[in-house]
Formats: C-alpha cells, structure tokens, sequence
C-alpha cells in the first residue's frame, strides 16, 4: 500500500504514545517491521517476547508470543491492515491473516513515524471499540507499558 489510511483519532475511545527520539527513522521501522529486532523490544521487562510472525503486506500475519516472569502467557495473532513502507503499520487483533474476523479483538493499533530535524517523531496508537475497551487497557498500563516498550526500542537501535 502507498497511501496511509486515515483512521480518526478519538481521545473518548483511543490511546496515543507520541516521543520525539534521536534516532533515525529508518532504525525505528526496522525495530516494528524485522522479527529478531521486534522480539528484543517489544515486551517491557521483565516480560518478554518469544515469537514473532510478521507478514508486511494487507492481511499478512502479525502474531506476537509474550511471556511472563511467573510463566504467564499472551499469543496475540491479528493482521497487518495497511503499510507505508518506512513510515507507517497499521494492524489489528479483530482479524486474523487474510482479514478473518477473530471475535476475540481488542484492538487496531497505528504507528506512524515521521523524520524530524533531530530523529523521529513516534506516534503510536491504540484505538478501541468502545470506552470499556479503552478502560481497560488503559488500566493495564498502556501509558507506562508502551513507553517502556519504546525506551526498549530505542535502546535497542541505539546499539545496531
């Protein structure tokens, strides 16, 4: 896909992590977009990820594998929905590859990464189905979660 897809930001509704990072764009989108980087990433410590999947074209596979200090457990398939290469992933959890509804989804999540003259300007959202979804991940520390997990990033291709 060429263009990015508009999807409506509702603050009643979504969530957003917005950072300003001195690292180059490039960096960041391989961070999202190469399995073995992802993994290193993508989880806040001490969790971790264990798997990856990811097919970057509409309807590939986006599975993640998380795991817990005390041996918790989250598999999370869904689909890539839409790709700028280099700038923009859109993906969900309502619907697995090629775009089979899951019944079971939470969310679709867009991270968007813009160049600036110091590095980067990160925008990643959550955006829900209704204001209980949103509560809810919200209460499961989205903000602290997310941020860390792009600390983790950052961190991480710092030292590539």
């Amino acid at each position: 896909m060429t263009a990015k897809p508009h999807v409506l930001f509702d603050p009643a509704l979504d969530l957003e992590l917005r950072r300003e990072v001195d690292v180059s764009p490039q960096l960041v989108w391989r961070a999202w977009t190469e399995p073995e980087l992802l993994m290193k990433w993508f989880t806040p410590a001490p969790w971790r990820t264990t798997a990856c999947e990811l097919d970057l074209r509409p309807g590939g596979r986006f599975r993640t594998r998380m795991e817990g200090p005390e041996g918790e457990v989250h598999d999370s398939t869904g689909c890539v929905l839409a790709l700028v290469p280099g700038s923009y992933l859109l993906f969900t959890d309502a619907l697995g590859p090629g775009f089979r509804p899951l019944g079971s989804g939470f969310m679709t999540a867009s991270v968007e990464i813009t160049p600036t003259d110091g590095g980067t300007l990160y925008v990643a959202r959550a955006v829900h189905k209704d204001a209980e979804d949103k509560a809810r991940h919200e209460a499961m520390g989205f903000h602290q979660g997310w941020s860390t997990a792009f600390d983790q990033l950052v961190a991480m291709v710092r030292s590539l």
